[in-house]
């Protein structure tokens, strides 16, 4: 790459931030929806009806041509949808899911990314909000981190789920526990993909979610068949399970966590017990363009949600697997051309059994 073409890429990085907003801010003034609705407004229009300036909407509208989302007729002075238009509601609406938390639970606080990296804490979150611990901490005392985090989290594992649990075997009724099960969502979706009879899956996290995630299971009339246990992974896993699911959490930790949780894993079950693992990955070749995992995760766990973390590529987990005294039986990647083009994550499913 030549010095000229470096610093081209350079100014990519430069101008992604006010790129960024600019696209969010036309959805959240509602822009878009007034075009949608009478395509032809003109910038004053729009500006009446959003409640803005016209002068301002013309500029932020400058880009949104640039790009092709929106057109100009240069005759008739007024703005419709161009691409956005080809683009289906329920697709938007994930998209901007995407774009609202990394707007509130990223973009603020990665200006301290530096400083968090530094001090292995999330410095922004301090700053902000005050609030010591990592995101996952203060979500349950901020009602912004919260609607940003859970409306794509669910949205995440509602989309995710189906793949993992065709790609997983939970033999008929087995005891399953859930990690980090959060209040309870995992553990439905468990028995509504993999129902047998006899079939008890429980949901393992910190005790404060008990009782949203009994509520949860009362909600869906599974109460007889989910239960929860509160505890913390880093003390004790509890025992007793045939099979253990580990899914959107391995990627929070380093290293020396994430083997401390295999380690406890391993320990809470019997010889041929089965371990499923679902976690983005980075792709073997780092340099692979259609991956966006590595352009994304390693500055928001570090920056915006943990202080560490970031995903690893699939052989680095199984090997952590197998120095945690696990053989893998299953190791894929989700195709990319089966995921929504807006979605960054790229999930891989493990699934090892315990050997030693």
């Amino acid at each position: 790459m030549t010095s000229d073409a470096t610093l081209a890429r350079f100014r990519e990085y430069m101008v992604g931030p006010s790129r960024f907003m600019t696209l969010l801010s036309v959805f959240e003034l509602g822009i878009i929806d007034r075009l949608r609705e009478r395509p032809g407004l003109s910038a004053a229009e729009l500006g009446e009806a959003v409640g803005a300036k016209p002068d301002a909407v013309e500029q932020l509208l400058f880009l949104m041509v640039k790009e092709g989302f929106v057109a100009y007729d240069e005759d008739g002075a007024g703005y419709s949808l161009d691409a956005l238009a080809e683009v289906a509601e329920s697709d938007l609406q994930r998209a901007l899911r995407y774009m609202n938390l990394i707007k509130v639970t990223a973009l603020r606080q990665l200006f301290y990314l530096t400083q968090s990296v530094q001090s292995r804490t999330i410095v922004g979150l301090k700053e902000l909000y005050g609030a010591e611990g990592t995101l996952y901490d203060a979500v349950a005392d901020h009602q912004d981190l919260n609607d940003a985090w859970l409306k794509l989290m669910n949205t995440v594992t509602a989309n995710i789920d189906p793949w993992f649990f065709a790609n997983v075997e939970v033999p008929a009724g087995a005891r399953v526990l859930d990690l980090a099960g959060n209040t309870g969502l995992g553990a439905i979706h468990t028995f509504k993909h993999k129902e047998s009879p006899g079939l008890r899956v429980t949901t393992f996290d910190l005790p404060e979610k008990e009782e949203e995630a009994l509520a949860n299971f009362r909600g869906h009339g599974l109460q007889e068949h989910l239960s929860f246990i509160g505890g913390n992974v880093f003390d004790e896993i509890p025992k007793g399970f045939d099979t253990v699911l580990i899914k959107h959490f391995l990627d929070m930790f380093d290293k020396d966590d994430v083997q401390k949780i295999l380690t406890g894993v391993n320990k809470s079950l019997e010889v041929g017990g089965t371990v499923h693992i679902l976690v983005p990955v980075y792709p073997e070749n780092i340099k692979d363009t259609d991956n966006y995992n590595v352009d994304f995760f390693p500055a928001f766990f570090i920056g915006a949600a943990m202080g560490q973390g970031g995903p690893q590529k699939l052989s680095v987990y199984q090997s952590w697997l197998e120095e945690c005294g696990f053989k893998v039986t299953k190791a894929i990647t989700k195709d990319a051309a089966e995921i929504p083009r807006d979605v960054i994550p790229v999930q891989a499913i493990l699934s090892a059994t315990k050997i030693s």
